[in-house]
């Protein structure tokens, strides 16, 4: 069944306002993203209310509905780009008016002799560039988390961007060719575009939303509200994957197991909010020293553990020297008082027998027993893993 251009354009219409509506209401659910998709909304309303005074632009504006139309079209593009811009705390205003004026400004030259050929041809270039800086836009890293619907996005502004660029450059040299059959073509085909771009993106854009907000909750349930690092589930659900692979490919991997000396006369002395700093700046500590590929987390109330892939034994207590000495230097003060904070830590290296990451965490957690029985402030290795430790610093 052949659907007309009428219909076409009502059925874009339609769409575009349906989008604009679903976008605006997702706002309210969405507030982290509201600004950004209160914009989209805009430009969806705005690309439908182009749409509908482009089917009909002569009844209600005659000679100047062409241009009229256009440049509420070009209006609405320019804002679904400027709302893609913000995912990533960019924006175009300055080019976004450069190349509206532009375009209007075309209209008032070569709109009044050429009408029909700046309405078909010249007025689609400005909506591939915008459509093409759209689809470059999504591609940046940034704000946007890469997933499938992120790809989606990506495909159909650089379809459409291709699509009018055809229209600008390909179809004037078709015209001559196939004469008005091609013109036809070029306006059912234009059309059908149109309604699947104002159906794919607005509903990707959503979904992309929806995924990075899930993507956030999901992180947020896995990290300490205090410290930021990771939380205990963090640590097993990554940790056993680190350890795994580690096993499989034969590779290193070692295990720091943490405890802050005496931190309970610390909270009921000073309070809890001296606490909290105190644990705050050890994260701050070790997160710094152990680096990005470790896996760091607080998997206690003082209890903290780091996980090290591709590092061995002798590594590792290098980086666990390295954390306690900078730790201990640290100033805590409360009440005029100056606080020494120290940390016992208990090393373990992966070997044959260590079946699981449970298992190194174990033989870290006696290594970890047995300096802080020994006084605390200092590092001790398991001794399945390499011969007894000396210590980090002096006793605490």
């Amino acid at each position: 069944m052949k659907v007309d251009i009428a219909t076409l354009y009502l059925l874009a219409i339609g769409t575009l306002f349906a989008s604009s509506a679903m976008t605006y209401w997702e706002h309210l659910s969405h507030p982290k993203r509201g600004k950004e998709l209160r914009m989209l909304a805009a430009g969806y309303a705005t690309l439908g209310i182009g749409c509908a005074v482009a089917s009909f632009r002569s009844q209600l504006l005659g000679a100047a509905g062409p241009a009229v139309s256009n440049l509420v079209i070009l209006g609405g593009y320019l804002l679904v780009l400027h709302g893609v811009a913000m995912f990533n705390g960019r924006r175009y205003l300055a080019s976004s008016i450069g190349l509206w004026l532009v375009m209007a400004l075309t209209w008032a030259i070569a709109g009044v002799r050429w009408q029909a050929a700046v309405w078909i041809y010249a007025s689609a270039l400005p909506i591939a560039l915008v459509s093409a800086m759209t689809s470059f836009e999504l591609t940046r890293s940034g704000g946007m988390p890469a997933v499938q619907s992120r790809r989606v996005a990506v495909a159909v502004t650089a379809i459409h961007a291709l699509f009018y660029a055809a229209r600008a450059f390909v179809l004037p040299w078709l015209v001559p060719v196939f004469g008005p059959r091609a013109l036809s073509l070029s306006s059912e085909i234009t059309m059908y575009e149109g309604v699947l771009y104002s159906v794919i993106l607005p509903m990707t854009m959503l979904r992309l939303t929806r995924e990075e907000i899930h993507g956030e909750l999901l992180q947020e349930s896995r990290t300490d509200y205090l410290t930021r690092l990771g939380n205990r589930k963090l640590f097993f659900e990554e940790g056993e994957r680190v350890f795994s692979d580690a096993a499989l490919q034969r590779h290193p991997v070692a295990l720091l197991a943490f405890d802050l000396d005496h931190f309970k006369r610390i909270n009921d002395r000073y309070g809890h909010k001296t606490g909290d700093e105190v644990l705050k700046s050890f994260a701050e500590t070790v997160r710094v020293v152990t680096g990005e590929d470790a896996i760091v987390a607080r998997i206690g109330g003082e209890e903290f553990a780091a996980l090290l892939p591709g590092d061995d034994g002798q590594r590792a207590r290098q980086v666990g020297e390295t954390v306690a000495s900078r730790f201990a230097a640290l100033s805590h003060s409360a009440d005029g008082d100056r606080i020494r904070a120290t940390v016992s830590i208990g090393l373990a290296e992966a070997n044959r027998d260590t079946a699981s990451l449970t298992d190194l965490l174990s033989a870290a957690d006696r290594a970890l027993y047995r300096a802080k029985s020994l006084g605390g402030n200092r590092l001790e290795q398991t001794p399945t893993a390499a011969p007894p430790a000396a210590t980090c610093s002096g006793s605490a």
